[in-house]
């Protein structure tokens, strides 16, 4: 049987972006950790252009020069800084020239941390280490670019504007906000911003920043709770697209004029429009329906509040985005992945709908045809709700008839968030898991987004308990299944997912053989007073506030029931987590061993929210498994 570090480092390649010559820059993570790599053409031999020891985020194109910003930060801490990379280097030249990073380090320093660097210069951007710095897109004359930052006050972003060829001090602070800002992009004259505001993962503001003048327009005053996302200018500069929920349980797309009226776009009485990509030049755009956590994607023009020529795409079936047009929106770079397909980048013609694999991230000699595709399932909750999940079983199992008592072990795999979803995207684990004989079980539990507002919002607050009421009616219908053996089913999360992993042993501690907890929480209260203070609002808008909940959070804490478990415990954290800090996985860790809980803990030192480098995640899940093994 091939070992786990085979699964492990089966690559993905994703995140691609056009420069105005059609090379293509995109991520991939042949390394062990997601760098910058180009291709000029499909399936050529890719150019790896950045060497760095920790993942870089995200890559953009110049819309003018063969240029891209791309971002990374430094062990998993989340404060990401931003650098610039020439596409297009004298050859000749010395590949780390010009290279100096934050905190002042001096080029040999960062030689000896970063093993190397890049191909073709690269500088950084926003020069205060300490501060988050998020992309907000280049200027259409490619001379500057906006980005947010929490440089004046760790709790709040403010809006900054920089030169393409400035250092990251000259950046100019164009904006001081209060909370937790997001630029989206400029105006098709480079003029104005777009300037998004969250309150909640539910509830957002749009406004128009005007650079010259310095005055911000609130385009969307509402009352209530309000989604407004995937924000874009109009082509002609007098009005933004969105997504939204106003006034609907679904999302759909719609045109906001700078006076702040809106009308409807496009609208579905059955699935979530969740996201819109746009073109300012031509008017091309596409949007995609999430149905089911399948995508499907629809190119056509928008023109005022008309989306004109809707076609829609052929996929494979699984999930798709993050688009990038080229010059003159010919065609687009897409990723696309599924369950039985790791990511790559596509190239689609926009005429001729055409799709096009440009790069081919290796699956590491694991056959595709081995691969298992899940059947989408749903169940009835203890209160009649209907719960849409993830079903996979190993081959073999799907080969012979199980019957109860004889049937295979099942990992109950919880999303993060809560306001996520679980959706038909690779996951290399997953099928190791499969490969080894134990089923896996993914469901989008109350509170999940894809399925309406109302059904995201059922696990609120006095509500969260609920949602940990449908795991245990996902087990009972696991059990249920002649192909499943009941007494080996095991409860698996990351963050959000860690906590219903805890819940879950607490609350029904007999369903269980064992737990799996990856940066979860563990105590409501510890984490909302350590998680990083950018985000303590956003999260009590979830969860509940520390002022007016803190018994209610207190009492659905699992380190304050843990002596109701009866599972074996597995306990993964990193240590430099900014989201959930690791006291959380030492605290339940403790307190479980003290009731006499077999455990067993693993703390990365030089990892974040989760486990990013490949030699931390082959010691992570290598050691995951031989717990299950012995275990279950």
């Amino acid at each position: 049987m091939r070992d786990i570090e085979r699964y492990l480092n089966i690559r993905s390649a994703y995140g691609g972006s056009l420069s105005p010559s059609g090379t293509l820059a995109f991520l991939m993570d042949t390394t062990g950790v997601p760098q910058v790599w180009t291709l000029s053409e499909p399936e050529a031999w890719p150019e790896q252009r950045t060497f760095y020891d920790e993942a870089v985020s995200f890559v953009s194109c110049s819309p003018t020069r063969e240029e891209a910003v791309f971002g990374m930060d430094e062990g998993g801490d989340e404060r990401m800084q931003l650098y610039l990379l020439d596409l297009d280097p004298d050859p000749t030249a010395d590949p780390i020239a010009g290279l100096t990073l934050p905190f002042d380090i001096s080029e040999s320093d960062a030689r000896a941390k970063h093993r190397g660097g890049t191909s073709g210069r690269s500088e950084p951007r926003p020069s205060d280490a300490r501060a988050k710095h998020r992309w907000g897109g280049w200027s259409h004359d490619g001379e500057r670019f906006a980005f947010a930052s929490n440089r004046r006050d760790e709790a709040a972003f403010d809006v900054y504007v920089q030169g393409r060829d400035e250092r990251g001090d000259e950046a100019e602070l164009v904006h001081e906000g209060d909370g937790w800002l997001t630029v989206e992009g400029f105006s098709p004259d480079d003029s104005a911003l777009i300037v998004t505001e969250a309150y909640s993962s539910f509830d957002q503001d749009v406004y128009a920043l005007d650079l010259p003048s310095g005055d911000l327009t609130h385009l969307t005053p509402h009352e209530g709770t309000v989604r407004f996302l995937s924000a874009t200018w109009a082509p002609d500069g007098r009005g933004i697209y969105v997504v939204t929920d106003r006034d609907s349980d679904l999302l759909y797309l719609a045109r906001v004029g700078l006076d702040g009226a809106l009308e409807p776009v496009v609208e579905d009485d059955e699935w979530n429009v969740d996201g819109v990509a746009l073109d300012h030049d031509t008017g091309r755009a596409i949007y995609s329906r999430n149905v089911d956590g399948y995508t499907e994607l629809t190119v056509g023009d928008l023109d005022g509040a008309t989306f004109r020529g809707g076609r829609t795409l052929d996929l494979p079936p699984g999930v798709a985005g993050g688009v990038s047009f080229d010059e003159g929106a010919r065609s687009f770079s897409l990723t696309v992945t599924g369950s039985v397909e790791n990511a790559n980048v596509h190239v689609v013609d926009v005429t001729s709908g055409e799709r096009e694999r440009w790069t081919r991230a290796s699956t590491a000699g694991v056959p595709r045809e081995s691969f298992v595709e899940p059947e989408l399932v749903r169940y009835e909750s203890f209160d009649g709700l209907e719960i849409p999940a993830f079903f996979s079983v190993p081959w073999a199992a799907n080969e012979r008839d199980g019957a109860v008592g004889d049937g295979v072990p099942v990992v109950v795999d919880i999303h993060g968030g809560p306001e996520s979803q679980r959706r038909p995207s690779f996951y290399a684990l997953k099928q190791y898991f499969l490969r080894r004989g134990y089923a896996v079980f993914e469901p989008n539990v109350r509170g999940s987004t894809g399925y309406g507002t109302a059904y995201a919002h059922l696990d609120d607050v006095e509500r969260r308990m609920d949602s940990v009421a449908d795991v245990r009616a996902g087990v009972e219908w696991l059990s249920r299944q002649p192909v499943v053996d009941p007494d080996r089913i095991v409860a698996f999360g990351g963050s959000y997912g860690g906590f219903m992993v805890l819940a879950a042993l607490t609350e029904y501690p007999d369903l269980w053989a064992a737990g799996v907890d990856i940066v979860g929480i563990a105590n409501f209260v510890t984490f909302l007073e350590n998680t990083g203070s950018w985000r303590r609002e956003l999260r009590e808008a979830e969860y509940g506030s520390l002022e007016d909940d803190r018994e209610f959070l207190e009492s659905i804490s699992p380190v304050n029931t843990v002596d109701a478990i009866r599972a074996p415990l597995f306990v993964l954290h990193g240590a430099n987590d900014p989201r959930v800090p690791v006291g959380e996985a030492e605290q339940v860790a403790e307190a479980a061993r003290e009731q006499g809980v077999p455990v067993e803990t693993l703390i990365f030192e030089d990892e974040g929210h989760g486990v990013a480098k490949l030699e931390n995640r082959i010691e992570a899940y290598s050691r995951i498994v031989a717990f299950l093994d012995e275990h279950v």
